[in-house]
C-alpha cells in the first residue's frame, strides 16, 4: 500500500489577497489526517513548510511578491524531491497555485519526465504586465516557459513541462481568451474546458492521462478547488458562481486520476478558509476527499 505524506505549504503569496495560507492547518483541523487514516491509508504528516501570508507590493505591480513565490516553490521542490526519492506519494496541501511550480520541479528531480493534470477553473495563461500582476493566474504560463524568470527557471530546465507533459480539465470557459486558448493549442496542450469535463468526468480524466502519459512516466494531480461550482462549495479563493464543475464530478475525475499506475501526487490548492466561518464546507470537501484517495488507493493496487 502506498505512503502519503502530507506537506502543508501556508502562503498567499501569489493569491489575489491573505486566507488561503489558513488552509492546511484547517484542513487537519477538519479531519483530514485521521480520516484518511481511518480509511485505512498509511498517512505521515510531515507538518508545514515555512509559508508566506500575502502583502501588497507596489513595487513590483507586474510580478507581485515574485521573489517570495519562488522562495515558497523552491521550499516546495525541495520538500516534494524528498518525498519521491523515498517512493511516497506527496499530498501537498496549499496556499495559493503557485505552489504547483515547486511541486512539478520537486517531481522532476526523481522523475524528470514527470507530467501534470491541472484540474483547475482557470487555465492560468496570464503573463506579467498583462493584468494584475497577480501569479497565481499565472501558473501554467510558467510551466511552460513564459513570464518571470524566478520562477521560468526553477527547474532544471525551461520550460519545466513540456507541452505534451500538460492536461487541463474542467477549466471555466469564461475564463480564457481566445488568446489563451490560441496559446495552449500552438504548444499542443490539452484543454478540456467545463463542459466537456461535466459531460463524462471519467472519460475527460481518462483522456488526460492517456495525453500525459504517452509523454511522462509519472504524473502529479494539481487540484485547485475554485473548479467546483462557489455555489456547491464556496470555498474557492477566486469563485465561479454558475460557470464551475460540481463537487461530485470533480472527485470522481480525481478518482480516476489518483487510481492510474502513474500517479505520483497531488497539490490541493486555493482553498480559502476564511469563507467557511462554520466550518461545514471544509468538513465536505475533507469527507470527499479522503474518501476518493482510499478508493484510488485501491483500486490501483
Amino acid at each position: 500500500m502506498s505512503q502519503w505524506v502530507i506537506i502543508g505549504v501556508p502562503s498567499s503569496a501569489g493569491a489575489h489577497h491573505a486566507g488561503q495560507d489558513l488552509a492546511p492547518d484547517a484542513m487537519r483541523a477538519a479531519g483530514l489526517t485521521s480520516q484518511m487514516v481511518e480509511a485505512g491509508l498509511r498517512v505521515t504528516d510531515a507538518g508545514n513548510l515555512p509559508g508566506a501570508v500575502f502583502e501588497a507590493d507596489r513595487s513590483n505591480p507586474a510580478a507581485r511578491s515574485v521573489h517570495v513565490v519562488a522562495r515558497v516553490a523552491a521550499e516546495v521542490a525541495g520538500a516534494v524531491a524528498a518525498v519521491a526519492a523515498d517512493g511516497k506519494l506527496p499530498l501537498v496541501l496549499g496556499g495559493d497555485c503557485t505552489i504547483t511550480l515547486g511541486a512539478i520541479a520537486g517531481m522532476q528531480r526523481r522523475h524528470p519526465d514527470a507530467g501534470l493534470i491541472y484540474l483547475d477553473g482557470d487555465t492560468d495563461v496570464n503573463v506579467p504586465g498583462d493584468g494584475s500582476g497577480i501569479l497565481d493566474s499565472m501558473g501554467v504560463s510558467h510551466l511552460l516557459g513564459r513570464g518571470a524568470p524566478e520562477l521560468t527557471h526553477l527547474g532544471q530546465a525551461v520550460p519545466l513541462l513540456e507541452a505534451d507533459r500538460l492536461a487541463i480539465l474542467g477549466a471555466d470557459p469564461r475564463e480564457t481568451t481566445d488568446e489563451g486558448r490560441a496559446f495552449l493549442a500552438s504548444g499542443g496542450v490539452s484543454l478540456q474546458e467545463g463542459p466537456a469535463f461535466t459531460a463524462d468526468p471519467v472519460a475527460a480524466a481518462e483522456r488526460a492521462i492517456a495525453t500525459v502519459t504517452a509523454a511522462s512516466s509519472r504524473y502529479l494531480v494539481h487540484f485547485d478547488i475554485d473548479v467546483v461550482d462557489s455555489g456547491d462549495l464556496p470555498l474557492g479563493n477566486y469563485p465561479h458562481y454558475g460557470s464551475g464543475v460540481s463537487l461530485e464530478a470533480a472527485l470522481t475525475a480525481l478518482r480516476a486520476l489518483c487510481s492510474d499506475p502513474a500517479f505520483a501526487g497531488l497539490v490541493l490548492t486555493e482553498v480559502n478558509p476564511s469563507y467557511d466561518r462554520s466550518g461545514r464546507e471544509l468538513g465536505r470537501l475533507v469527507t470527499g476527499l479522503s474518501a476518493v484517495l482510499a478508493d484510488a488507493t485501491r483500486l490501483a493496487a
